[in-house]
């Protein structure tokens, strides 16, 4: 090995004893707060942008696309209540969408030995649909307060304009939220003007079809049949 070129010192492992960890099993029925999906629709989002190029370009060479989403939010419009309880699941919503289509677009200028341009372009989208389906419905709690009047003590026939009891109940919801799982992009990329034979071009139109696959959640309270399991490590010493 002294002959060996570029030689490193090396250790060798001493193999370990292995043993097997008995499992004691235990049928339990825990409660869990844990997202709980609420639906996972496949939104169409059309849109059109005009793109600078400067400097001008001869030819597009590639394109990225990535979307990133600024907005999930569920606008409950429909409910139903839950038997036995004050609180509601939502029947029916709109969902609103908003974020943008971040491309990147690299190209050719006119300059025969030029290295390729760069131009990042964060094209916009926003809009809604209509939730009538859900996998899991949403749960809402709706707050409710009250209001007693008194007679005046000394004439019962008006009543008193200065004293009131007020009852206020406050119910604080898990916000639904969303999470971005795929994104379909068709578009047709073209100048608005048609350039000649190795001509430059310094604006790109783009026209952009997205599919938009969303998941829309809400932390819930489940009440979940279960396996809980305890690794019991073999007693005294292994091996």
């Amino acid at each position: 090995m002294a002959d060996q070129p570029c030689p490193v010192t090396s250790v060798e492992q001493v193999p370990l004893t292995i043993l097997p960890t008995a499992l004691e099993e235990t049928t339990v029925t825990p409660t869990i707060k844990v997202p709980v999906v609420l639906a996972e629709p496949t939104l169409q989002i059309v849109v059109e942008a005009t793109i600078p190029l400067a400097p001008a370009a001869t030819e597009i060479k590639r394109v990225t696309k990535n979307v990133f989403l600024d907005q999930v939010k569920l606008v409950p419009v429909a409910f139903t209540p839950i038997t036995g309880t004050d609180f509601f699941t939502v029947t029916r919503a709109k969902l609103f969408v908003a974020g943008h289509i971040r491309k990147d677009i690299e190209y050719a200028t006119a300059a025969c030995n030029a290295p390729l341009e760069d131009r990042i372009a964060n094209v916009p989208f926003s809009g809604f649909a209509d939730l009538t389906t859900f996998i899991t419905p949403p749960v809402i709690g709706i707050s409710a307060e009250s209001k007693a009047a008194f007679l005046n003590e000394t004439n019962g026939l008006v009543p008193r304009l200065d004293k009131f009891f007020f009852q206020n109940l406050v119910k604080y919801n898990e916000q639904p939220f969303g999470e971005l799982v795929t994104a379909n992009m068709f578009e047709l990329d073209f100048s608005s003007t048609i350039p000649t034979p190795e001509g430059t071009f310094d604006t790109i139109t783009e026209k952009i079809v997205l599919d938009l696959t969303v998941k829309v959640l809400q932390t819930q309270q489940l009440l979940i049949a279960a396996t809980r399991v305890i690794a019991v490590p073999p007693p005294g010493t292994v091996g």
